[in-house]
């Protein structure tokens, strides 16, 4: 199979994930399945769940995984649910790759990128809510919030100012190049942030996050490596929260006079002092690996 995707952090994912020898790893963001099949060459004895929402990622990995047969178990679903789902299994390992990959950015008709001829950027097809929806008939103040919470667009006022004042866009690449047009140009392209916004709204994605951790709280995991890789600063804050939340013994609020939690709540260790960054010859090649960070934890 031609294979249109490098996935980020390769070997580092592969390392953090070696010493797994027996029950199944999760691979909550499938995509063209690059990280799932290095982990079922590299883990012998695993099995391996391949979850994604999009239909498209997971006709083309059936294809690509197919010759690992039962060994492979696919499931369509956002990831906020699919530890859930199967936490009746022995999970020794849970991989998320966040955000939009390179199958939704590449596929013009997707409405992800700058040139795309549709405004978009659903990771689901199945759902509703759009970026055409988003930009076309939410509120000012709605799009100041986004602008401002998700993609930490400095001037976000003007941004959604100027969209709500010259709207109806009919197309990501009409957006992108009237911002271009409007908005002062630094080192990113003016679009780049707010279509960031944009898209995180649209799929909710700080939210489904959120709850992948929720569920992991309660999912009673023992002896389980949880690898997550994301690529902006809000999904990393996240991450980093948990994680350090989960090695707290101590749950009492800092003004508690004596602990009156019991001090039995630490949940394992944190495998990553300092997230793992992409190497200068990977961003050579790879110059979508730029901004991504992968951060290890494991459950005791």
């Amino acid at each position: 199979m031609q294979i249109p995707h490098i996935p980020v952090l390769y070997n580092e994912t592969l390392e953090a994930f070696e010493n797994i020898n027996e029950g199944y790893i999760i691979d909550c963001t499938l995509g063209y399945a690059g990280h799932s099949f290095g982990l079922l060459e590299q883990n012998e004895n695993i099995n391996l769940i391949a979850n994604d929402q999009d239909e498209e990622a997971l006709a083309f990995s059936k294809e690509r995984l197919k010759d690992f047969g039962n060994r492979v178990t696919f499931n369509k679903g956002n990831f906020e649910t699919v530890v859930q789902t199967f936490k009746d299994l022995p999970i020794k390992g849970i991989l998320a790759d966040i955000g939009v990959s390179s199958l939704q950015l590449d596929k013009v008709e997707r409405g992800f990128g700058f040139d795309s001829d549709s405004l978009d950027m659903r990771m689901n097809q199945d759902q509703t809510l759009d970026a055409n929806t988003v930009v076309n008939s939410y509120s000012q103040a709605d799009l100041e919030n986004i602008f401002r919470n998700y993609g930490e667009v400095r001037e976000y006022k003007k941004v959604a100012s100027l969209i709500v004042s010259n709207r109806p866009f009919t197309s990501a690449r009409e957006l992108s190049t009237f911002l271009s047009q409007k908005m002062h140009k630094g080192k990113l392209h003016p679009a780049t942030l707010p279509f960031q916004a944009i898209r995180i709204e649209v799929n909710d994605e700080l939210g489904v996050l959120e709850r992948l951790f929720e569920s992991l709280e309660v999912a009673n995991l023992s002896n389980c490596i949880i690898g997550i890789i994301s690529f902006h600063s809000l999904e990393d804050r996240i991450v980093k929260t948990y994680f350090k939340k989960w090695t707290k013994s101590c749950i009492c609020p800092p003004e508690a006079f004596r602990c009156e939690c019991g001090n039995n709540h630490k949940k394992g260790k944190i495998l990553t002092k300092k997230p793992i960054i992409p190497t200068k010859a990977e961003i050579r090649q790879n110059p979508r690996s730029r901004s991504s960070k992968l951060r290890v934890f494991r459950f005791d």
